[in-house]
């Protein structure tokens, strides 16, 4: 007899099937269960060694034994005539189809309920698409083009690319594409179509400004990017303080074009969107410039201060617009969160350090009170709770944010929804954000923020991904780190360290993470001290985090209460508590005023661990 027929008498053959489909079920329910229940990834590692060990095991048991009306016998003293491995093998065809039947259940449960939320992002086209109305009424205002070269003459195109297209967005018959969209593609000479397909619309808004003293001349153009056909056009000859009227003017042709009818609430609407000022919104574009700056490629505050030497002259000229309060705040509260981490102690007065908090609660609720908007009143309501520390019923104003529609969203939503357990939520607000504006940074970071926290390492990757490639940002290179070392591709994450993240304290800081998370103490240990090295500044933020990514927890919260210390330190622990991505980074013992507003807010604590760090017990 061959060896492939006695395997198959002996019922190997059916044994090892039925093993092999059994050890998948148990290992998908293990992977389920620990995940839920936060266990590290090491035991979900040992069942599955364990399976696998037990293939052999299985195998050489069907071979060498059989069960017998007597009971379990070797083989080679059973008499062949007597023998049942028939009627067992047809028990083991009948298990191996029920035990198959329970895979795929298992299947379909994970693909669809598990799943549910985590959503597929179409693309700007595709959304479109799904809707016809839509779809024929979608516009992208691409900014104009400055033909002379006065010194403002592009800030002031740009300004008035602006409010023509901050108009379009008040009629709810069109879909407008929003600024960062649309502004990416300044400078770029491509045909229209290529646009359009990008930014998923069917018309484009084209233009050019050319100034010569007072004297104006405006030219804009509808088209319709299917085939190039240009559905208006106009040339305006005005003056300088003709601006506001030819603006105006621009969006009415252009919805009218569009069969939008208009009404008296409806130009209303559009008109107070804007500045209505032309020096203002020629100020606001170059307070905008030094403001995207300070987040990327200058020192953050001193690029913000420059920034709000154009912000303060917008509020001073038009004092009811909200969002200039907002952007004049942000240099404040970086000043404060950094004080908080022990910069600035030698050169900021107590006197300074109230006059700070002072004018972020002023901004703040200048802007609440100029929102124009529900949804803008109720971020900024949330911005407004969080920052002065009022935080009774804070849940509820997070929830109140994450419910709003539309595409505008709180400053620091993303960071108090992942701490304080809103991940899900904020997975898909992000993703509504992505919509909105495919091509801002932060919405892909914080979309790939939430689903780590959410145990979606896959999506995590996925949109970290796919955010560096449609609007890549240095915050989108952590957020894959994190997905990298959490998938277990250490390798991958260092590399992505060394090639991407240029800053130097925040290369070595990264890879402590991927040596905590492999459990590496030793390499942990000599990272931190080269960190202690390259950290002149002296703050306590990024120590603190290597303190508790590696398990020392008596550093960890000394360093947690010199933060607590501060008059501004819960903003600066809430933040560390994101950035961590470890569970609680710091015991609410050596805390007792951030302990205090958790207290009164309600919120949960602690925050869930991102990931496993074997060095950090508690």
């Amino acid at each position: 007899m061959s060896l492939f027929a006695e395997l198959k008498r002996r019922n190997v053959i059916r044994v090892g099937v039925a093993y092999a489909i059994v050890s998948w079920v148990i290992a998908q329910i293990a992977e389920f269960a620990f995940e839920n229940f936060g266990a590290p990834d090491w035991v979900l590692k040992s069942v599955v060694v364990i399976l696998l060990l037990g293939l052999p095991l299985a195998l050489f048991f069907a071979w060498a034994f059989e069960m017998t009306p007597e009971g379990i016998k070797r083989e080679v003293e059973v008499d062949r005539s007597k023998s049942i491995v028939a009627t067992t093998g047809h028990k083991l065809d009948r298990m191996i189809i029920g035990v198959l039947l329970i895979a795929l259940g298992w299947f379909a449960f994970d693909k669809f309920y598990t799943n549910a939320g985590i959503e597929q992002i179409p693309t700007p086209t595709e959304q479109i698409a799904g809707n016809d109305a839509r779809q024929e009424k979608s516009v992208a205002v691409l900014p104009f083009v400055a033909m002379s070269s006065g010194p403002d003459d592009e800030y002031f195109a740009d300004g008035l690319t602006e409010e023509i297209l901050n108009s379009l967005a008040q009629l709810p018959e069109l879909f407008v594409t929003a600024r960062t969209s649309a502004f990416s593609f300044k400078g770029q000479d491509l045909p229209i179509q290529e646009i359009a397909t990008a930014l998923g619309v069917r018309h484009i808004v084209e233009g050019s400004v050319r100034r010569s003293g007072e004297r104006l001349r405006v030219t804009a153009q509808l088209i319709r990017a299917e085939d190039g056909f240009h559905l208006w056009s106009e040339n305006y000859d005005s003056t300088s303080t003709d601006t506001i009227s030819v603006q105006e003017n621009i969006a009415e042709q252009i919805a009218s074009v569009m069969d939008v009818v208009l009404d008296e609430q409806k130009r209303a609407d559009m008109r107070a969107a804007g500045l209505r000022d032309v020096e203002a919104f020629t100020l606001y574009q170059k307070g905008l410039e030094a403001y995207d700056l300070a987040h990327g490629e200058v020192d953050t505050v001193q690029g913000l201060v420059e920034a709000n030497v154009f912000f303060e002259q917008v509020i001073e000229r038009v004092p009811t617009f909200s969002q200039a309060y907002l952007e004049h705040s942000d240099m404040y509260v970086h000043l404060l969160s950094d004080h908080a981490s022990g910069l600035y102690q030698d050169t900021l007065t107590a006197t300074e350090v109230d006059e700070a908090y002072a004018t972020i609660i002023a901004d703040y609720e200048a802007a609440e009170q100029h929102a124009t908007s529900t949804e803008r009143r109720s971020a900024t309501d949330l911005d407004l709770a969080f920052v002065s520390g009022d935080w009774q019923g804070l849940g509820r104003r997070i929830e109140r944010a994450l419910d709003e529609p539309g595409c505008y969203q709180s400053n620091w939503l993303p960071i108090l929804g992942d701490v304080f357990g809103y991940s899900a939520d904020l997975f898909k607000r992000s993703l509504r954000m992505i919509e909105c504006d495919p091509r801002v940074s932060i919405s892909w970071f914080n979309a790939a923020r939430s689903a780590l926290r959410m145990g979606e390492i896959e999506d995590s990757l996925r949109y970290s991904r796919e955010g560096i490639r449609v609007a890549p940002g240095g915050w989108l290179e952590t957020a894959l780190v994190r997905a990298l070392v959490s998938d277990g591709q250490h390798d991958e994450a260092r590399e992505v360290i060394a090639g991407w993240l240029r800053d130097r304290i925040g290369s070595i800081g990264f890879s402590t993470l991927v040596a905590a998370h492999e459990g590496d103490r030793e390499l942990h240990a000599q990272l931190s001290k080269d960190f202690q090295a390259q950290n002149s500044i002296g703050d306590y933020y990024w120590p603190l985090m290597i303190a508790a990514w590696g398990g020392d927890r008596d550093e960890a919260n000394r360093l947690a209460a010199k933060i607590d210390a501060h008059s501004f330190g819960y903003v600066t622990l809430t933040l560390l508590s994101q950035w961590c991505a470890c569970g609680a980074p710091f015991d609410l013992s050596a805390v007792p005023k951030f302990a205090a507003k958790l207290e009164e807010s309600g919120l949960n604590w602690p925050p869930a661990p991102v990931m496993d760090y074997p060095l950090k017990r508690w």
